[in-house]
C-alpha cells in the first residue's frame, strides 16, 4: 500500500526498474486570470464529455462546479471584500511552522554588503489594500504521496506510473466506488449519466454518448503525453503560468520562492499547500500557492488518508480477538470443575 512506502517516496514504492523523478504541479493562483484554458484543454485532449448545460451557476461566475469525473480541472472563482482580504493577511501572518517561509531573518538572503538581511523590523504591510478582488484558484487530483484510493482499490485499477502520478485502469475498474470515499479531496468519481444531465431534460446539443460508464475517472497527469515527453495540457496552454509542471523536488523549491517574493511585497496572506510532507497525506503532487484558507477554496485543512489508522486498527482487532479467546477458554476450563 501506498501508506507503507519508504523514505525513497512513492515511485520507488510503486516497483518500477528504472528510475524516474517524480513530477508534479505547481499552481500559483495569485496570478490566475479565471479564463478556464486548462479546463478546455484537458476536457479536449482527454475527450471528456461535458457537465450539463453551460450556463453560468447562481452562485458564482462558473459552470461546471467542481471536479468530478468528467472535469478534471476546475477553476473556482471566489469573490472578496476588503474585510476578507485584511483577516486572509491577518491568518497569513500567524502561520508559523506549517513548511511556510519565514519573514524573519534568512541567512540565504543578503544585503549589499554581504551581511544577512534582517526583515523583522520592516513594515511588511500590503501598501494597497484593494475593496474588492476575485481569488481564482484552479483545483486539481493532488496525486497523493499516500493515496487513499489507491490504498482502497480492489481490484487493483488503479495503480502508480513511473511519474509518481495515480491512474486509473477503466478496463479494470468494476465500478465499486470505493475510491471515491476514500478520497479526502472528492476528486474522484464514477462517470453516470447524472453528471452530464438528466435524459428527461437533455437537448439534442447534450445527447452524447458517454464512454466507460461506471467507472472510475481522474485526473491522469497526462500520463500518455509524459511518455511522448510533452507536458500535460493544462500546464502547456495556461496563459500566465499559472500552472507550472516539472519535477515536484523542483515546483516546491519554486513554490518557497514565490511565497517568499509574495511576502517581501506585504501579501502575508501567501501560503502553500500540500508542500507538507508530514501532512496527513505525506504532501502532495499538486501543490498550490493560495491567498486565503485552503477551506474558502473549498480544500481540506488537514486532509487525511483515510488508511491511516489501518495499522491500529488491526493491532485493536487482534486484541479483542486474543481477549475473546482467553474469555472462552476460560469460561470452558471453569465449567470442568
Amino acid at each position: 500500500m501506498t501508506l507503507l512506502s519508504g523514505p525513497e517516496g512513492p515511485i520507488a514504492d510503486a516497483g518500477w526498474g528504472h528510475e524516474h523523478h517524480r513530477k508534479g504541479f505547481f499552481t500559483d493562483t495569485s496570478v490566475c486570470i479565471g479564463c478556464k484554458a486548462c479546463e478546455v484543454a484537458c476536457k479536449e485532449w482527454n475527450q471528456n464529455p461535458a457537465d450539463g448545460e453551460r450556463k453560468i451557476l447562481g452562485s458564482s461566475y462558473d459552470n461546471t462546479g467542481a471536479l468530478g469525473a468528467n472535469t478534471w480541472r476546475h477553476v473556482a472563482f471566489v469573490e472578496q471584500d476588503g474585510d476578507r482580504i485584511e483577516e486572509a493577511r491577518e491568518s497569513g501572518r500567524r502561520l508559523v511552522s506549517l513548511g511556510m517561509p519565514g519573514i524573519g531573518p534568512k541567512e540565504s538572503r543578503t544585503a549589499e554588503d554581504g551581511a544577512p538581511m534582517d526583515l523583522t523590523g520592516v513594515d511588511r504591510s500590503h501598501p494597497d489594500t484593494p475593496e474588492f478582488r476575485w481569488l481564482m484558484s484552479s483545483d486539481v487530483c493532488k496525486h497523493c504521496t499516500n493515496a487513499g484510493c489507491l490504498d482502497a482499490c480492489p481490484t487493483g485499477a488503479l495503480y502508480r506510473s513511473q511519474f509518481g502520478s495515480v491512474v486509473v485502469q477503466q478496463d479494470v475498474c468494476n465500478g465499486c466506488g470505493t475510491c471515491v470515499g476514500a478520497c479526502p479531496f472528492g476528486v474522484i468519481e464514477r462517470r453516470d449519466d447524472g453528471t452530464i444531465s438528466p435524459k428527461g431534460s437533455r437537448d439534442e446539443r447534450f445527447d452524447q454518448d458517454v464512454p466507460e460508464m461506471g467507472t472510475a475517472h481522474k485526473c491522469t497527469l497526462c500520463t500518455d503525453r509524459l511518455i511522448d515527453g510533452e507536458i500535460p495540457a493544462c500546464a502547456k496552454t495556461c496563459p500566465t503560468r499559472s500552472i507550472s509542471f516539472g519535477d515536484r523536488d523542483e515546483m516546491v523549491a519554486d513554490a518557497r520562492e514565490r511565497v517568499a517574493q509574495l511576502h517581501e511585497r506585504g501579501m502575508t496572506e501567501a501560503r502553500l499547500y500540500g508542500a507538507n510532507e508530514k501532512d496527513g497525506v505525506g504532501g502532495t503532487g499538486s501543490v498550490f500557492l493560495l491567498l486565503d484558507e485552503p477551506e474558502v477554496y473549498g480544500l481540506p485543512p488537514d486532509p487525511q488518508v483515510p488508511t491511516a489508522g489501518l495499522g491500529s486498527m488491526w493491532k485493536r482487532a487482534g486484541l479483542s480477538a486474543a481477549g475473546m479467546i482467553a474469555a472462552t477458554a476460560i469460561a470452558f476450563a471453569a465449567g470442568r470443575k
